[in-house]
């Protein structure tokens, strides 16, 4: 399925069930999650992204709008630094990249691409974390 064909929607649509507002108290975290699933995919933002896959919210629906994103700018500051759209994407659990092994795939390829100085930068361990998704290979179950 190509889950970019629904830019036109939004999470909620999608990912049932709609998930009820946040509770008053809730964190601004918390709440910033509840609003994005409300907002249309084609509007979504690198750090909303990143937001989304951090707290693993519908990634069957956001990690390829981020791999789309990554496959341009694969370094992509999308809030904090430099390449942390990436991070959080090869952060995401396998189980969620089992059902994208075309983006999987396209990702890792990207990444071994990146010269060795583009790991500089990176926070302390993100070099190892990004090998250990290129060297992920699928589960055939």
């Amino acid at each position: 399925m190509d889950h970019l064909l629904h830019l036109d929607r939004t999470l909620d649509e999608l990912d049932p069930p709609r998930w009820t507002a946040a509770a008053a108290d809730a964190t601004h975290l918390v709440r910033k999650v509840h609003e994005l699933r409300c907002v249309l995919l084609s509007e979504l933002r690198p750090a909303d992204l990143r937001t989304l896959i951090t707290q693993q919210v519908a990634l069957p629906y956001v990690l390829p709008l981020a791999v789309r994103l990554l496959l341009e700018e694969p370094l992509l500051d999308a809030y904090f630094y430099e390449g942390d759209l990436l991070l959080a994407a090869v952060e995401a659990p396998a189980s969620a990249w089992a059902l994208l092994p075309d983006l999987a795939a396209r990702l890792r390829a990207v990444i071994t691409t990146l010269p060795d100085a583009a790991f500089a930068d990176l926070p302390r361990g993100a070099a190892e974390e990004l090998a250990r998704f290129v060297a992920r290979t699928e589960s055939p179950c």
